[in-house]
């Protein structure tokens, strides 16, 4: 039956060099100079790393939130995916403009289903506007990829941006995903003023456990005769995101639900307007395309009179309606507002050892 023993040669071979390499590795393992103390430090380093409150670049809660100064450490950089479909494209270059800073990356994907015309103009816009042609951090992607809101597309999208930012520039502190249906409710200032302060570890995400799958009362599932249980090995979540290794379970967004809550959010309003300013939340969805809560959003918490949403960074004249943000100042320099202060009291409530107990993992 084993006629061919031609591989019991190669075969003691290997397992000679196999069981010769495994001893040489113990015998250097307990007989390294300084061995023991070696793994001791290493495991102490850890300890603390897991212990450690850190979550603030200073130790010092009450010092790393206050607004008079920042850390050691470089301004905050953000890097944003914005997305969207069929008849966004002009949805998109609004949020990308209120979110626009020149200390960012930005990168655009409008899906399969926006016809060809609308897919070059809209590549057109980055390439024609004056402040992204001369900064260079507002990409467009080139590859139009089918994205469904069901299944893996979306998350393969987003992988696919990740990849194009991180080859773009490796400087970035957090990953934040937008669609044409989110805005903004503080201005970048008051984002990286405050994200300046944070430990560059934390995550924001708003995660469940009890997703989809796990509830047998929720639509939109495709039931089938035969059935499997679920996965053991790891977790289902779902949620938007904003993150970096530590998760906190909340997604930076206001969005509103029906109650009992719906497959789908709200469309928000002018009559949510207090209740988003007051959720302290820096973004906002969904809202209806031309929306006039978006202008109101533009005057009162961005202050935005023209394409960008000032900031430290506009030092140009506005003298004859002129663009401030046509002259560019240092992008290190950040002017914070009203916006700067909701955002840190949200996000000292989500540092407070009640919420973490709760809501981190």
């Amino acid at each position: 039956m084993f006629s061919d023993r031609k591989w019991i040669i190669p075969f003691l071979a290997s397992l000679l060099v196999s069981v010769t390499l495994f001893v040489s590795a113990i015998f250097w393992l307990y007989n390294a100079p300084n061995g023991g103390d070696e793994l001791s430090f290493d495991i102490i380093s850890f300890a603390r790393a897991e212990e450690s409150t850190g979550y603030f670049v200073e130790s010092d809660l009450k010092k790393s939130i206050n607004t008079s100064g920042y850390s050691n450490m470089e301004p905050a950089r953000l890097a944003y995916l914005i997305s969207g479909t069929k008849g966004d494209s002009n949805r998109m270059t609004k949020t990308l403009q209120a979110v626009y800073h020149p200390r960012n990356q930005y990168v655009r994907h409008l899906d399969l289903e926006a016809p060809p015309r609308e897919r070059l103009e809209f590549s057109n816009m980055a390439k024609n506007d004056p402040t992204f042609r001369e900064v260079e951090n507002v990409l467009v992607m080139s590859q139009s990829n089918l994205v469904t809101y069901k299944g893996p597309t979306m998350i393969a999208c987003t992988l696919q941006a990740i990849a194009i930012l991180l080859k773009e520039s490796l400087e970035w502190d957090w990953f934040l995903n937008l669609s044409a249906s989110d805005y903004p409710l503080v201005t970048q200032d008051d984002l990286q003023h405050v994200f300046s302060i944070l430990s560059r570890d934390l995550n924001f995400i708003e995660h469940t456990q009890i997703a989809g799958l796990y509830l047998s009362k929720k639509s939109d599932i495709a039931w089938t005769t035969q059935r499997r249980s679920l996965p053991t090995s790891f977790k289902l979540y779902t949620g938007w995101l904003c993150f970096a290794c530590l998760f906190l379970s909340r997604d930076l967004h206001f969005i509103a639900w029906d109650t009992p809550p719906k497959q789908h959010s709200k469309s928000l309003s002018m009559e949510d307007f207090d209740k988003m300013v007051k959720s302290n939340a820096p973004f906002a969805r969904k809202f209806h395309k031309n929306d006039p809560v978006l202008d109101k959003i533009d005057k009162e918490p961005l202050g935005r009179s023209d394409r960008f949403a000032l900031g430290a960074w506009c030092v140009g004249s506005s003298e004859g309606g002129a663009n401030m943000c046509s002259v560019r100042g240092n992008d290190s320099v950040f002017a914070p507002g009203p916006g700067a202060g909701r955002l840190q009291e949200l996000v000292k409530g989500l540092l407070s050892e009640d919420f973490r107990k709760k809501h981190c993992s």
